[in-house]
């Protein structure tokens, strides 16, 4: 199989082994859909595994989680409805895990956080790029996100705990691979 490993930082490929091919894409919807058009473009890979950090709205989601559907949490999906466009909003995944809310701002509680939590149980910036491009270029994707932090103010400890969430990641990769 031919994996194309695709983190939005480095920070959260620390621990995987030096032979994957690996995309670093930056953080953000915009850097990821670049970066993974690019890498999909110039390696043509059989699978995408998108690996990375998420922010948690429901308690309960810890570790290890495989997201069943990204959401674009950024867009305006009934003004656009409402207007007569059909909005790209949802990409579904498959299997049963939660959902993933994918947008261009880092969730440290308060009311968008509130405002998230009836629409997915995960947030991250990077997941819904990805997706859409594995979608648009017909490439199988597996994506795999490790809760580091509640989406809240502890969020923004993100740099000293970073270090588990790879350790993690690094983990459920070497169990796909196999």
């Amino acid at each position: 199989m031919s994996d194309l490993i695709v983190v939005a930082a480095h920070q959260e490929a620390a621990h995987l082994p030096e032979d994957v091919r690996l995309v670093l894409t930056g953080v953000g919807m915009v850097q990821a859909a670049v970066a993974t058009t690019r890498a999909i473009c110039e390696h043509r890979p059989t699978r995408v595994v998108n690996l990375g950090t998420a922010g948690t709205l429901d308690p309960s989601l810890r570790g290890i989680q495989r997201p069943s559907a990204v959401i674009n949490r950024d867009l305006n999906a009934d003004a656009l409805r409402a207007a007569g466009l059909t909005p790209d909003e949802r990409i579904e995944l498959g299997g049963d895990g939660p959902v993933l809310g994918t947008g261009d701002s880092f969730v440290v509680g308060g009311p968008e956080r509130d405002g998230l939590a009836a629409r997915c149980q995960l947030v991250d910036m990077e997941g819904f790029a990805i997706a859409h491009a594995c979608r648009m270029l017909g490439v199988e994707l597996v994506m795999v996100k490790h809760v580091s932090d509640g989406a809240d103010e502890g969020a923004l400890e993100w740099r000293d705990i970073v270090d588990a969430s790879a350790r993690a990641l690094a983990v459920a990769y070497a169990e796909l691979r196999t």
